[in-house]
């Protein structure tokens, strides 16, 4: 589950990332993140990672109030979720097998426990024939899969997806997107940044979009888009920063 209540975020700068942000994400929903460059969608992210906090307002994620959240407890509350990156972020000294595996060392896990966890989600995205490769040997699809192997091998009920298509080709573009829809349908809770409306028209899954640091539209809840438009107004008289 995810909640959002009243955030806003601005930075030292003045800018002002995110305002006003009221959201709900139930627990195993699928939902895109679109908008524009600027539009907030990267402090959005970096909010529910619990790398940035909130100026004002409350953020809520897998049950972990994250303001309130000490140090300590920050590591314990990121093994709830599983990140797939544009820019991959493989080892390139390790094996896609060892890639995968050392997100479950990290935590402790028996060398059984890797050893058979690992295989599962090699075969699961059609990875089984490449787990002695290295990464600068795969294409930019498999490279992008060996990332949702690394997402998925802790079992998370969270799988965050920050631009996954964003340097692979229109079919394995579509191919990602297949494979987090079926992960969802599992029960997985997914949400996915992207710029590619053509990908969102393709699935149906619930697409919120941001502008301007506000969420202007949410096919998933209703919004009050008078009240939206009067504080727009109200941002531009004030002469707010937009980012």
């Amino acid at each position: 589950m995810i909640e959002f209540q009243n955030v806003y975020k601005i930075y030292e700068s003045g800018s002002h990332a995110l305002r006003d942000v009221n959201l709900h994400i139930d627990d195993g929903e699928f939902a895109f993140i679109v908008g524009a460059s600027g539009a907030g969608k990267s402090t959005f992210l970096k909010l529910i990672m619990r790398e940035e906090l909130p100026t004002s307002g409350e953020v809520t994620v897998n049950n972990f109030r994250l303001s309130r959240l000490k140090r300590k407890q920050v590591p314990y509350f990121r093994r709830t979720m599983g990140i797939v990156f544009q820019d991959f972020r493989l080892i390139d000294t390790m094996t896609v097998y060892e890639n995968v595996a050392f997100s479950m060392r990290v935590v402790g896990k028996t060398k059984r426990e890797i050893n058979r966890r690992v295989h599962h989600v090699l075969q699961l995205l059609d990875l089984q024939g490449k787990s002695n490769r290295y990464p600068p040997s795969l294409s930019g699809g498999e490279q992008q899969r060996v990332g949702l192997a690394r997402a998925l091998v802790n079992n998370p009920s969270l799988i965050i997806a920050d631009e996954p298509t964003g340097n692979v080709d229109p079919q394995m573009s579509h191919d990602i997107v297949d494979m987090l829809s079926r992960i969802n349908e599992k029960g997985t809770t997914v949400l996915m940044v992207t710029h590619q409306h053509e990908l969102v028209h393709q699935f149906h899954h619930r697409v919120i979009t941001l502008e301007g640091g506000r969420i202007v539209s949410d096919t998933g809840r209703p919004l009050h888009t008078e009240q939206v438009s009067l504080d727009a107004t109200a941002d531009v008289t004030a002469g707010g920063v937009r980012v």
